[in-house]
Formats: structure tokens, sequence, C-alpha cells
């Protein structure tokens, strides 16, 4: 993927077409241009039998021109960028900075394919797409433009696995405000993704990414709860406090003032008792021994 950033600072995630889907557009375009370049030849020749050889001669070479080099800038300028070869493969062509082409884009890559794809048959341009890092060919350089893939195949989603019973609201006097999005990112990914890896290193990776995460709330888990079955309880616990605020469910989430530090006089307000911790959590069965620091999260030997 291409993060290009646009004029108002916005990034764009677009996917580079790369050689194999270019030439397969390439080859389609040019077999319908070549088609109807006969027809309309075998058509000029008919009407032009009775001219000299040197009329005859200009009207191919203008008939060239106007079928193999003109019609296709007009067809990706009125299509913005859509050829019959793109369309079928899912391609596009469109500005370095995502937007749609005009004719003097249009025209550039014109006149430089005609040295590309034409005079050496494609050689220079598969040279310079294999080159690119965007897959790009001269005429897009000189052009300032980018062919790109529209049809992207959808992942499927994958949910993020339930918290084991005996955790469920365990968290919720969390802090998780100080949680980056790509932390929770990169929990997710794991979480739905850790039956799929190596056991040792999964267990690795839920340490560290439950270290980070007791780092940023401040807050030190229950003793015994391994890694991944405390993402989990997090995971689900700030799952479950967007749905309350998306849904109006309940009051708005305000985490607990911290224990230390001067107290800030405030004028009384009745309410509820304040919150009280609970009492410290014993787990069902006795974990192995852990020789690992830092928050207690430790990946087996």
């Amino acid at each position: 993927m291409s993060d290009l950033v646009t004029g108002d600072a916005v990034v764009l995630g677009l996917r580079p077409a790369r050689l194999p889907s270019r030439a397969l557009a390439v080859m389609l375009d040019a077999f319908v241009y070549v088609v109807g370049y006969v027809i309309v030849s075998l058509g000029v020749v008919f009407a032009t039998a009775s001219l000299d050889e040197a009329a005859q001669a200009a009207v191919q070479v203008g008939m060239f021109l106007l079928v193999l080099v003109g019609v296709p800038i007009a067809v990706e300028t009125l299509s913005h960028g859509r050829s019959l070869g793109k369309l079928a493969c899912g391609l596009r062509v469109v500005r370095e900075d995502g937007g749609p082409i005009r004719f003097r884009h249009a025209l550039v890559r014109g006149a430089m394919g005609v040295v590309e794809l034409q005079m050496t048959f494609g050689a220079v341009a598969c040279i310079a797409s294999l080159v690119s890092e965007r897959g790009r060919r001269l005429g897009d350089v000189f052009a300032g433009t980018l062919v790109i893939r529209e049809r992207v195949p959808g992942a499927r989603v994958m949910p993020v696995p339930a918290p084991p019973p005996w955790l469920a609201g365990r968290f919720s006097g969390l802090d998780l405000s100080a949680v980056p999005d790509g932390l929770w990112l990169a929990v997710r990914q794991y979480l739905t993704r850790m039956n799929q890896l190596d056991p040792a290193t999964g267990a690795a990776m839920a340490a560290k990414l439950a270290d980070e995460v007791v780092a940023r709330t401040g807050t030190p888990p229950p003793a015994g709860v391994p890694a991944a079955a405390f993402l989990m309880a997090v995971v689900h616990e700030r799952q479950s406090r967007d749905a309350a605020r998306a849904f109006g469910a309940g009051a708005p989430y305000a985490p607990p003032a911290p224990a230390y530090g001067h107290p800030v006089a405030a004028p009384a307000v009745q309410g509820p008792a304040p919150y009280a911790a609970p009492a410290p959590y014993v787990p069902p069965a006795a974990p192995p021994a852990s020789t690992g620091g830092g928050t207690g999260f430790a990946p087996p030997a």
C-alpha cells in the first residue's frame, strides 16, 4: 500500500497496480485498438482508392495517430483514467495526490506510450515498471500519475474472542484514556490471530502487549491472570464502553481520581459512595511459577 498525502494533509492508502495486471490491461486495450484500426483502415482504403500514393500514405499516418494515439488519450480523459482494459482488470489512472486525471495527464501518458509501448513493444515500460517502487512507467513519471487497483479483495473481519467469564466486568474501573489507537489495533490483531501463531511466539507477543497496556493505564492486573486473558478482558471493556457511549446506555465513563498528590478543594456533592477497589483476585487454579519481572507478564520458557 502506498501512503499518499493530499494537499489537505489527508493520508490516502492506495494500492499501486503491478506489472502483471498492467500488462494484461495494456494487451486488452491494444487488441481493441488494433482491431478498430484495421476496420477503419479497410474503410479508408476503399474510400481513398482514387487518390495517389502520397495522399494515401498521409491518410494512413493520420489514421494511425488518430486511432492508436488520439483515441486512447480521449478515452482516458473522458473516463477519468479507466480504459476498457483497465476496467476489466479493476485498475484506474489517478494523479499522485489521488485525484482524477485530466487531458494534460492523458496527453503526456499517450505521447510517452508511443515510445514505451509501441516503438519498443513494451520493453521500456516493463523495465521502468519493475524498477519503480510503485510500478510506474515513464509516462506516469512525466505526467505525475499513478495506476492503482480499485478492486481490492475484502478481508474477513475476525471477532475478538470473549474473555473468560471470571474476568467479566473485572476492569470496569480501569482508566483506558491513555491507551493509543495504534496499541488497540495491535492488540485486536493479535487476539484475532493468536490461534494461528506458534504458542511460544504468541505468549511472548501477549506478554509484550499486556505490559504496554499496563504501562499506559498505570494499574497492575490481578495476580495470576494470563496475558492473553487480560488483553481479552480489557478489549471487551473498551468495546462495552464504546457501545454504551454510542447507544446512550448509562452515564459516560469517568475514571477514578488518583490517590496521590495534593487534594483539590471541591464543593460537596451528594451522590453515590466513593468507588472501593474490589478484594484481590484469587485465580481458580495456581498458575505455574514465573520468573518475569516488570508488570507480571512473562512468556513461557
